[in-house]
């Protein structure tokens, strides 16, 4: 079998990163090829192990493209000759140079929003693909699960519940959310916040969101769950999940917590002209303006049309389940490696 070493941050848990879960998926689904992932870590570790370590067949990169990951792994490529993937796990900030920051022979976009960015960028349309991501089936909650994990997690049971899994600092969903909550007709309305701290600019954003919770007046109806183990149970007791980011930036095209949202059957709301919005075209999703007034427009919408709520739920667990597939995005990898191949 041709072996395939995965460059990556190291494989391990938590897995509550897209990209690296992203390698773990996809590496432990092959089934032509055999997979062997980075042993090393940090720039200078991963460098070394590409220029003196044993050559596998393929290199199969999994990062987002900056200046100094892509050019060490541009100089490795020149000096081993190894063929080479590089699958983009987050697009670079907008008005970057893309094209600059590429370096294998094929490079994989996760959404066509992307693959249009590189296109535009001055990338041969030959040199890419697109190859979704893929997130592993969760087993999807009855009413009875959904109503007993309300009561573990201290939540009001026939109430509506929304949840944010996204962000603080990025791409402004956080805001969008509690904007939403505030618009709402919904007086009861619950929101839970289970956001990650990604970066120290995090603590920042999160006392500047709890103080504009405070003078909107609606602090006591927000939950501050921020990261936790339980993200898949949060999600399953939510009646509506709201990933309504204006921008993708530091994320997956498709962010995995919502594909996990789409497994569990639920009604995910995101932003309009984003890589998400791809999501609304198949199905998957439903997409809305990037405000605080479309997002709670929408929610309403939804919650007086019961059938439409149960159909979105349907449709975004079965797209998720097939085509979001490991077993199913990693046969198309081991397509890609043959070409690669030659």
């Amino acid at each position: 079998m041709t072996e395939i070493l995965f460059v990556s941050k190291p494989v391990v848990p938590p897995w509550n990163d897209g990209s690296k879960n992203l390698v773990r998926d996809v590496s432990g689904h092959l089934e032509r090829h055999s997979s062997v992932l980075m042993a090393r870590s940090g720039h200078l570790g991963v460098l070394s192990q590409l220029l003196f370590g044993r050559s596998p067949d393929v290199w199969h990169f999994f990062f987002a493209p900056n200046l100094k990951a892509s050019s060490a792994a541009r100089f490795a490529r020149a000096v081993r000759g190894v063929p080479s993937v590089h699958t983009v796990c987050s697009m670079p900030a907008e008005g970057v140079a893309t094209r600059e920051l590429l370096f294998a022979d094929v490079t994989v976009a996760l959404s066509q929003f992307a693959y249009e960015r590189f296109v535009r960028d001055g990338v041969s349309e030959s040199a890419l693909r697109v190859i979704p991501p893929c997130v592993p089936a969760l087993a999807e909650p009855t009413p009875i699960d959904r109503a007993e994990l309300r009561d573990k997690h201290g939540l009001p049971q026939g109430v509506p519940v929304w949840i944010y899994p996204g962000d603080l600092e990025f791409g402004g969903g956080a805001e969008i959310a509690l904007e939403g909550l505030a618009a709402s007709n919904e007086a009861d309305t619950v929101l839970l916040m289970a956001c990650r701290r990604k970066t120290p600019a995090a603590d920042e954003a999160l006392s500047r969101l709890r103080a504009q919770a405070r003078r909107w007046g609606i602090d006591s109806r927000v939950r501050w769950p921020g990261e936790t183990p339980h993200i898949h149970e949060l999600l399953a007791l939510s009646d509506f999940v709201v990933m309504v980011n204006r921008l993708a930036y530091a994320k997956t095209d498709y962010p995995l917590v919502v594909l996990e949202a789409m497994c569990l059957g639920r009604p995910v709301l995101v932003a309009a002209r984003t890589p998400s919005a791809e999501l609304a075209e198949v199905g998957g999703a439903l997409a809305v303006e990037p405000s605080g007034e479309a997002l709670a427009e929408a929610v309403e919408n939804l919650s007086a049309n019961q059938d439409s709520c149960r159909k979105l739920g349907i449709e975004a667990r079965g797209l998720a389940t097939s085509r979001f597939s490991p077993r199913g995005v990693a046969a198309e990898y081991e397509l890609l490696y043959d070409a690669v191949l030659g």
